[in-house]
């Protein structure tokens, strides 16, 4: 009998939000008149920019019309959509992008998982805990060791400098699941931790467009150097809405390098080239087209018009929580909400509580790593009417 890849056996037997949905199934099925509200899994609820809907249909009608139809595309995105990002996302923050090296993709969790493809499997991990669960376990199906790095109250839920090397860190800002960002200052120290140590940073940066506080930076690559030791991932799932349309990129500097088995430096964006070019063919044009669009004036008004409402919901949770007596954190510059558990109360027993007492579902921060026990994550991804209503709901439970 074919053998099964040993490393699978090394994860937890269920994705995190596989288990949740499950639990949440089976309580809808037991209680068919509950009126749920999720503030847990992170979809949205929004329509998409109305910019991005009307370039979609004005692609669809290409497809109507032998001259205008289009078949496969570049495997590494259009060449409009490309442009679109080096100018809007980079260069009007002053940071020389080339279109080069931007690789368009069907999600930043696709990309996230496929990355470390590119690195051998004897390189050493660090992640940060709690951590979105795909930068972990990738790399256990990959067959590496993980190490990680306390991201608690403490340290302000990022995580501190190592005091050893690690070949391959995964850094996330604005964080998902706690909502923390990164300074300047804390980047600086990262970056500077990687060139020494001729180190690559994963950099997920798709939740970029709730930052609210000046001066948290948008990219790391507002930090000098770090083209020569980090790559970038963001999407347009959480920016427009595009969780159903699925679009993200991710950036591979060219003047990142990595050892070939001769010893020789080779550029990484050279490798990844390789690998998304034979694996992935490419976002649908019309899905690129209103990607595009989401970087016209119009789409730019309806990003923000977008956001600003994810994030007075996030307000409202926060501020809510904390007149109930509650402790959170996040859901200043993210649309995440890191609420601690009343003392004594693990995390699932107070996903439990609020899902059978309150019907509400949030994420047992346990999911997330050791250093989410004690945390259920909150988003601010649903109407005003339900934020509110969950908020009375939650008020209403016997602590």
């Amino acid at each position: 009998m074919i053998k099964a890849n040993a490393h699978y056996f090394d994860l937890s037997p269920n994705y995190l939000f596989q288990d949740i949905a499950k639990r949440v199934k089976a309580f809808k099925a037991e209680n068919p008149q509950a009126d749920v509200i999720s503030l847990g899994v992170g979809d949205v609820t929004l329509p998409i920019p109305a910019a991005a809907v009307k370039a979609m249909h004005k692609a669809a009608d290409e497809m109507l019309d032998a001259k205008t139809m289009r078949g496969y595309g570049p495997e590494q995105g259009y060449p409009f959509l490309l442009e679109a990002i080096v100018e809007n996302d980079y260069k009007a923050i002053g940071i020389d992008i080339r279109p080069e090296d931007v690789f368009v993709s069907d999600g930043a969790k696709c990309d996230v998982g496929n990355i470390q493809e590119i690195f051998d499997a004897s390189v050493s991990v660090a992640v940060p805990d709690p951590v979105y669960p795909v930068y972990r376990d990738t790399n256990i199906m990959a067959g590496r060791k993980v190490s990680f790095l306390p991201s608690t109250a403490e340290t302000g839920f990022s995580p501190a400098l190592p005091d050893k090397a690690f070949d391959l860190i995964y850094l996330c800002s604005p964080n998902n699941p706690t909502g923390a960002v990164m300074t300047r200052d804390q980047l600086a120290q990262w970056v500077e931790y990687a060139r020494r140590n001729k180190s690559v940073i994963i950099f997920d940066s798709a939740y970029k467009a709730y930052i609210r506080t000046p001066g948290i930076p948008e990219s790391i690559y507002e930090i000098p150097g770090a083209k020569e030791c980090a790559i970038e991932l963001r999407s347009f799932s959480k920016t427009a809405g595009f969780t159903g349309v699925r679009c993200a990129y991710m950036v591979v500097p060219e003047s990142l390098k990595a050892l070939s088995p001769s010893g020789e430096e080779v550029p990484l964006n050279r490798l990844w080239s390789r690998r998304h070019t034979t694996k992935f063919n490419g976002v649908a044009y019309i899905v690129q087209r209103a990607a595009e669009a989401v970087f016209s004036d119009e789409g730019k008004e309806q990003v923000k018009a977008m956001t600003d409402y994810y994030m007075e919901n996030a307000r409202l949770i926060r501020e809510g929580l904390a007149d109930k007596g509650f402790t959170a954190y996040g859901g200043v510059d993210a649309p995440y909400i890191w609420l601690a558990t009343p003392e004594g109360m693990s995390s699932v027993a107070l996903f439990e509580k609020f899902l059978t007492e309150a019907q509400i579902i949030c994420t047992p921060g346990s999911g997330f790593g050791a250093c989410g026990e004690g945390y259920v994550r909150l988003t601010s991804f649903n109407t005003r009417e339900n934020t509110l209503k969950a908020l009375d709901r939650i008020g209403g439970l016997n602590r």
